[in-house]
């Protein structure tokens, strides 16, 4: 059910994914909208990567890692602090289970595995220090930035040029949040 006061009310619904892909347009949504804050939006995202992967592939794994993540950031935001370690917890788990030999989830998400499965064990750990955000304009509660990586600097200084990039995406998608 949908609240009238939400950010989405009277928006359509996400469509199903045809092919699971780290490339396809909703996994980038997903990203996009994880970075901005709209945690449960990027759960319904990735869900429909997440169905149509096939069982026991790897990339069902990150999905499922990426939407217990998400969870935990609604926890967080709720001030549900058990079950945001249990969410966290259990997305690390799924992270660090994953075979990261060839690089292509740390190219996707511009962090490693392990590193992203120790981002969301601290966050769970240190509660944040949320601030009153405007109506519909969610405070993201991680201190981090997922997105594709060029590989060539690490994260940390690739976070204004991929904030950029993925304000840029997240306003020309053609969805409104307000």
């Amino acid at each position: 059910m949908r609240d009238p006061a939400g950010h989405s009310y009277n928006s359509e619904a996400m469509p199903l994914a045809a092919e699971a892909s780290l490339d396809s347009d909703m996994f980038l949504w997903g990203l996009d909208l994880f970075n901005h804050g709209y945690y449960w939006e990027a759960h319904e995202a990735w869900e429909g990567l997440w169905q149509v992967a096939g069982r026991g592939a790897p990339l069902r794994t990150l999905f499922k890692g990426l939407i217990l993540l998400s969870a935990a950031g609604v926890k967080i935001r709720e001030g549900k602090h058990a079950a945001a370690i249990r969410h966290a917890g259990r997305a690390a788990a799924l992270l660090r289970r994953l075979n990261t030999a060839d690089h292509t989830f740390e190219h996707a998400l511009g962090m490693s595995l392990a590193v992203l499965a120790e981002h969301a064990e601290a966050a769970a750990r240190i509660p944040a220090a949320l601030q009153a955000t405007a109506l519909g304009q969610p405070q993201p509660v991680f201190d981090f930035i997922l997105g594709p990586s060029s590989g060539e600097r690490p994260i940390s200084s690739q976070k204004n040029s991929h904030d950029e990039r993925s304000n840029a995406r997240f306003r020309s998608s053609g969805r409104i949040f307000v």
